[in-house]
């Protein structure tokens, strides 16, 4: 994604959080909406193709030695190996635990979803209006009184520029950093005047807004760090 893109997509964020009816209220219960799934075509086209390569040679040696011909160096070496190490060998432990560790990834990563750079919305409609059934402590399932249709995410990146922008705002805010997680929002500001504890508390309530307007899911929890600049010291 290049400037222009995040650029468009930081104003697009910006426009969601200020049209009427958007963005998480105050004390309104998360939404439990399902993270977008990766595609995974590259991912899963290379395994493929590893597979299959390995399988062909294996399967061209094996008739290699059918027809009468010597087999591969190297699976010869294997074969000795195999037939002349005990079990309890480190080596063959070895190999058999990173096996099994490369298999338990493979499932791991096979069943995540993926996409951790994309933070899921909040639907149109679960506003305290639509979430008044759901009870305290509890969330509204995704698509509720939409039919499910709608599913909009934001990319970390640019939900980080919309609230760099908020912090800019602020009075006493030289420069800043925020940085967006899927469960927390680390922002640092360095302040060249007013009162420290001032510029933080303003800064806090800035970022608390711009978080709300966003309209996300599941609202992150916030870490606001604010310092002296090193030109104000002086």
């Amino acid at each position: 994604m290049n400037a222009d893109q995040k650029m468009r997509q930081s104003t697009s964020a910006s426009a969601y959080g200020g049209r009427a009816g958007t963005g998480a209220r105050d004390g309104d219960p998360p939404v439990r909406m399902r993270r977008f799934w990766s595609v995974r075509r590259v991912p899963a086209g290379i395994v493929a193709l590893v597979i299959a390569a390995v399988s062909g040679l294996l399967l061209y040696d094996v008739a290699a030695v059918r027809s009468g011909r010597p087999a591969m160096r190297w699976r010869e070496w294997l074969a000795d190996e195999f037939a002349s190490r005990p079990l309890d060998d480190a080596w063959i432990m070895g190999g058999a635990a990173a096996l099994g560790a490369l298999g338990v990834l493979m499932v791991v990563l096979a069943l995540a979803p993926g996409l951790r750079g994309l933070l899921p919305m909040r639907p149109p409609g679960t506003g305290a209006e639509a979430e008044a059934g759901a009870g305290p402590g509890k969330g509204v399932e995704a698509g509720a009184g939409t039919g499910g249709a709608v599913r909009a995410g934001i990319d970390r990146t640019s939900a980080g520029l919309v609230l760099r922008d908020r912090a800019m705002e602020v009075p006493g805010v030289r420069s800043a950093r925020v940085a967006v997680g899927r469960r927390r929002v680390r922002a640092r500001a360095l302040a060249h005047f007013r009162d420290l504890d001032e510029v933080r508390a303003d800064l806090d309530a800035a970022l608390h807004e711009g978080i709300r307007q966003l309209g996300l899911a599941r609202r992150p929890a916030l870490s606001v760090r604010v310092r002296r600049s090193a030109k104000s010291k002086g």
